[in-house]
This record gives structure tokens, C-alpha cells and sequence, in this order.
């Protein structure tokens, strides 16, 4: 390997040792508890981050833990003689924050490491162009904190008005620790909602989309994604409960549809939710994770190109979880096939939008290193991987030789570095004229959003909006205004407005 190459990639992993999640630890022993299970010892740092501490975390795992307190702060230090710091910032007040020193090595190491195409191979070159970090800057905006205290919040949904006493706003939030919070006008019910199954929370996954049924006001149904399991066999599920009227418990809880196979290792779960005009579902299931990840015999991914299996499709259901009688291969009496299937020849798509206008789909999609996407989806379309893609494996050499394939869909813009897309929306507010029908996708590892500039359609040009938080999920809400969650121990509410 390249020396250079090597050095980064050493720091980058003495580095991620020492990173702040206690509940995404690629290098610890997750598991699954349920409420009879003692919660296991697992590392988390004092809030002040100065010392990394073992101290047990006995109110995030399972459900129905003891009765949890205000903020994650408080949540994480309850009955360890510890004060929790200083509450985030109020309701309206705008984020500013400097990054801790171990979060902006962290940082640097990590964006060293995806910006360095002469360690190991070139990646293959296609019909795109990828963007690179060069965007011009979006400042004529700022982030107001609309609601804090969510530990790792990774999904969002507004609930209709009047559902709570004394009128104003609701949401629906998931925590990827496998808690499902009430937020009213800022604030965060302390209580969680009940009723919610076992959730497999480990690695990358969680508790993790929500969404309303569309006659939401008539049946009351909460959709919900989630990785259930264990560590060594577990896969995605979505399923789905009875909201009561008081917004505590979900009642008539169901799964309706399952993951083809158990998977080993806590990678690559998809769980993008995504309601279409006709009244169906549209589902994203990552590949099942990086190598040494093995199904059978084979590298997980390369079931992305097999129609039989979920990984690495999306899936399009009926609101009762059944295979779309519509959906490319629903009709086929062929084993090979499977009727759930919608596309396939994904990674990992964790974002996912209706232009308003045209009706289309458009989802982002996971790279490994360089190579994220931005895809417009079409029914029974091959979009490549692992067979074509512009992305190279984590230690370097290329996963495919071409970055195209006959017969699949070319994406329609790539990112090199990655940006790690998480939420994807379309702009319709009107406090942004010039945003007016623009997508704009959250980025993890960047800590940004990207605008992508639309014209008849079409992608144009791109522009970034930079946070110091990771962005978990960007979403329009029924104000109109643009709204994002931070991916963080002490996650918030943002909504962007103008400055």
C-alpha cells in the first residue's frame, strides 16, 4: 500500500476508536436486550469530552426502561453521581458551536482519507463527472433550534394539526437507539411512546424511518423500519402500530414485511421510507453490508444483483406490507424473481423524494469511498452495484473495473469524496424563492447539505449548506419550511430559514 495511504488510514482508525458514540461501535460487542436483559457495559464519554469513561447506559436499550429524564445528558449520567452539563441551546436560539478536538481530527482524518484517489487504485471513469468539495457556499440562511434533547434522532414525521391539546406542532422522532419521542411545540416528552417490538440497536442500525399512513387521520397508522436480530443474524423489518389519542403507546403493533435472509453484522439496513401517489410503499434495503461480510459463501453485496434476494433493492408493497400487484415482477412465476422487488443494484440508499412536479423518484445512495449517488428510479431498473460503480474499497483497489454496465442506469450526479447522503427533500417554501422545487440531501461525514439546483427536471448545478453537526435526515415540513435532524448524542431540530 501506498505509505501515504497507510498513514491515513492509521490514523483514521486510531481515531475512530475514540469516537463518541456509545451506540455505533464498529469494534464492540453489540447486542440485542430486550426488557428483562441487563443492559451491558459500554463506553461513553463524559459529557465534557475530555476523558473517555465505562459507565453502564441502562435507559437506552430495549423498551420499557426505567422512566428516562429530560435530556440524553441527563439520561446518559442518571444514577452515576455525575451532573449533567449545561441543557443545549433553547427553542430559537441559532447553532454555533466549535468541534471538539477529537471530532475535528476525526474529521480531517476521515476526509484525508476519502480525498486520496493515488492510494491504491483510480477509480473507473464514466459518463459523470463527480462533484467534488468545491461547491460554492449558501449563506443567506441560518439554523434556528427548534427542538433538542434526542439521543441520535435518525427520522422525523409531522402529525396532523389538533392532535394534542392546545393546538400547535407535533412530531413523530425516532431515535436509532430504539426509542420513538413525542416533540410538541420544542418539547421533548420525557416518557417514550410505547408498544414498539424488540429492536436490534447496533452499528448502523436501529430504530430508524417513521412515517403516517396517507388516511393517517382516519386509521392511525405509524409505520416504522428497524433492525431486528442480533448481532451474528439480523435483518430490516418494517412494521407498524395503532397511535393512541394521547400520543403514549402504539397499539396492534405488526410486521409486515421482512428482509429475505438473516445477515451477519450490523451494516448496510437501508430503511428508507418513501409513500407514492397510488397509495403504495416504496422501501430501501441496503446490500447487507462491507467485506469480509459473507452470505453463503459469498460477498453480501453481490446479492444486490440477485432478484431473488431484498439486499440491495427497493422494495414497492402494499400498505399492508403484500408485494404490489403492479410491481415488474409480481406476475413472474419464476424463483429467480421476487414479487417485492422494485429495483435492484443498489448499496445502501437512505434517502429518497417525489419531485413535485414531475412525480419522479430520486434517492441517494451510499459509495464506499467516493462514489455516493444521486439516482432517478425507474420500475425494474439495474443500477450497478457492485458490478459498475465510481466508488473504490475502504483500504483502496477498485470494486469493479467499469463505472458503467449495459443495460443500468447511470446516476444522474456522483459525489467524490463522499458527502455519506442521508435525507433527501424537494424545496416548495416560500421564505427561499430561489430554492423553489431544489433538492437538498443531508450529508454525514461533511456535515452539510447539498442544494442540487434543478431546472426542467434536471440536475443544473450544486451549492452547500454547511452545519457542525452531521446530518441524519432533511425533510420539507407543513409549513414549508425545510427542516433537519443532527446526528448527534444530543441531537436537535433544526429549521432553516433566512438570515
Amino acid at each position: 500500500m501506498n505509505p501515504r495511504c497507510s498513514a491515513v488510514l492509521r490514523t483514521a482508525k486510531t481515531t475512530t476508536l475514540n469516537h463518541i458514540d456509545p451506540y455505533n461501535r464498529q469494534n464492540g460487542s453489540p447486542r440485542s436486550l430486550n426488557v428483562n436483559q441487563t443492559p451491558p457495559k459500554v463506553e461513553t464519554y463524559s459529557r465534557d469530552r475530555k476523558k473517555l469513561k465505562k459507565n453502564p447506559s441502562p435507559h437506552r436499550f430495549g423498551h420499557n426502561p426505567a422512566p428516562p429524564v429530560a435530556t440524553p445528558q441527563a439520561r446518559l449520567y442518571a444514577n452515576h453521581n455525575q451532573t449533567p452539563p449545561p441543557h443545549a441551546p433553547p427553542r430559537g436560539s441559532t447553532v454555533t458551536k466549535t468541534p471538539h478536538r477529537t471530532t475535528q481530527l476525526l474529521a480531517a482524518a476521515t476526509l484525508a482519507l476519502v480525498a486520496l484517489p493515488a492510494c491504491g487504485a483510480a477509480a473507473p471513469e464514466g459518463p459523470v463527472t463527480p462533484v467534488g468539495n468545491d461547491t460554492p457556499q449558501d449563506t443567506n440562511w441560518k439554523a434556528v433550534t427548534v427542538a433538542d434533547g434526542l439521543m441520535r434522532p435518525w427520522s422525523i414525521a409531522w402529525l396532523p394539526d389538533g392532535e394534542t391539546s392546545g393546538g400547535g406542532e407535533t412530531m413523530l422522532v425516532t431515535e436509532r437507539s430504539g426509542f420513538l419521542r413525542v416533540v410538541h411545540n420544542g418539547q421533548t416528552r420525557e416518557a417514550p411512546v410505547e408498544g414498539l417490538p424488540d429492536i436490534h440497536a447496533a452499528g448502523q442500525g436501529g430504530l430508524m424511518d417513521v412515517a403516517l399512513h396517507p388516511d393517517f387521520i382516519n386509521n392511525r397508522f405509524v409505520y416504522l423500519t428497524y433492525s431486528a436480530g442480533n448481532a451474528r443474524a439480523n435483518r430490516t423489518v418494517l412494521g407498524r402500530g395503532v397511535l393512541n389519542d394521547d400520543l403514549t403507546e402504539l397499539t396492534d403493533f405488526q410486521v409486515l414485511f421482512r428482509v429475505s435472509q438473516d445477515k451477519p453484522r450490523n451494516q448496510h439496513f437501508g430503511s428508507r421510507l418513501l409513500w407514492l401517489d397510488d397509495g403504495s410503499l416504496l422501501m430501501s434495503i441496503g446490500d447487507g453490508g462491507n467485506p469480509p461480510t459473507r452470505l453463503n459463501g459469498e460477498f453480501i453485496r453481490n446479492l444486490a444483483q440477485d432478484l431473488a434476494t431484498h439486499f440491495g433493492k427497493t422494495v414497492r408493497l402494499t400498505d399492508d406490507g403484500q408485494p404490489h400487484p403492479t410491481n415488474p415482477y409480481a406476475t413472474d412465476d419464476d424463483p429467480t424473481t421476487d414479487p417485492h422487488v422494485y429495483t435492484y443494484g443498489h448499496r445502501n440508499i437512505q434517502g429518497m423524494a417525489l419531485h413535485p412536479q414531475t412525480r419522479q423518484i430520486w434517492a441517494t445512495e451510499h459509495g464506499a469511498r467516493g462514489g455516493d449517488e444521486l439516482n432517478l428510479i425507474t420500475p425494474g431498473s439495474n443500477y450497478g452495484w457492485p458490478l459498475a460503480t465510481y466508488s473504490l474499497e475502504y483500504r483502496g483497489p477498485r470494486i469493479s473495473d467499469t463505472a458503467t454496465l449495459p443495460g443500468a442506469v447511470n446516476p444522474e450526479v456522483v459525489w467524490t469524496p463522499c458527502i455519506a447522503p442521508s435525507g433527501l427533500t424537494f424545496y416548495t417554501g416560500s421564505a427561499f424563492p430561489d430554492w423553489q422545487g431544489d433538492l437538498f440531501a443531508g450529508g454525514l461525514v461533511l456535515q452539510q447539505m447539498r442544494r442540487l439546483h434543478f431546472e426542467d427536471g434536471q440536475v443544473v448545478g450544486q451549492s452547500t449548506l454547511q452545519f457542525d453537526d452531521r446530518i441524519r435526515d432533511v425533510r420539507t415540513g407543513p409549513d414549508g419550511n425545510l427542516y433537519v435532524l443532527t446526528d448527534e448524542i444530543d441531537g436537535r431540530v433544526l429549521r432553516i430559514e433566512p438570515k
